[in-house]
């Protein structure tokens, strides 16, 4: 290829790489404002974060995406931008998908945690922010990781709006060379290469979030046992 046209294909990586930082910034605050109104002792609450969830789980990402840029400028006189649509609907989607990760891994926490957090005194907010938070959050990162990786496949999806992404860089060049076997591939190996940097970053936050509430990251207590010394008595029998 031309320096041209891996110029463009460069810009379309930067677009792309633009693109999952601010989706993916907005699903997080989807996922954790919703996630923890599904928990909420109100049941009009959970009613309301439950709507929104079910609501965004069952629609299609790529009808989403046409709904907020050509729908939306029509029905409220709104007219976004590519790149803010796209944020817009991917960030909505996928952040519905995020909020069951947050609403099971507060679930799976020892209710004994949060009874301590009552007998302490603490608030509603106290116990969430200062209990239940810091233990789950480090149980979300592997399922937050796939996620990401899926929305990181899923901003392919905003080439439908003429938008420069990688996808669409990609068809332009292919368009230009007539070569779509090596184009493609590219394609397929970029896409590769930002989803393992994400998957060994998640795995590193994973790994401090652990050690920082004292979780074991290594071997467990099951390596403890393996390397536990044996202790032998007399004439090689164990001691009792």
């Amino acid at each position: 290829m031309t320096s041209g046209l891996w110029e463009l294909v460069l810009k379309g990586i930067w677009t792309t790489v633009q693109l999952l930082v601010l989706s993916a910034l907005l699903a997080t605050a989807v996922s954790f404002v919703v996630g923890i109104a599904r928990t909420h002792r109100l049941w009009i609450v959970r009613f309301l974060a439950g709507f929104y969830t079910e609501v965004f789980r069952g629609t299609s990402a790529l009808v989403m995406i046409f709904w907020v840029f050509f729908v939306l400028p029509v029905a409220f006189g709104w007219q976004l931008v590519p790149l803010w649509a796209g944020t817009l609907a991917l960030g909505l989607t996928y952040g519905a998908y995020g909020t069951e990760i947050v609403r099971g891994a507060l679930n799976a926490v020892d209710p004994a945690q949060q009874e301590g957090g009552v007998a302490l005194s603490f608030t509603p907010w106290q116990r969430m922010r200062l209990i239940l938070l810091p233990q789950a959050v480090p149980e979300m990162i592997p399922s937050f990781c796939n996620l990401l990786i899926e929305l990181l496949k899923g901003t392919a999806l905003v080439s439908v709006m003429g938008m420069g992404d990688l996808t669409f860089s990609a068809n332009l060049v292919r368009l230009a060379l007539q070569q779509s076997a090596e184009i493609y591939t590219y394609v397929l190996l970029i896409y590769f290469v930002i989803a393992f940097t994400l998957t060994r970053l998640m795995r590193g936050l994973e790994k401090r979030l652990k050690a920082g509430i004292g979780k074991d990251t290594g071997g467990g207590f099951a390596a403890r046992e393996l390397r536990r010394p044996e202790t032998t008595g007399v004439g090689g029998g164990g001691v009792a």
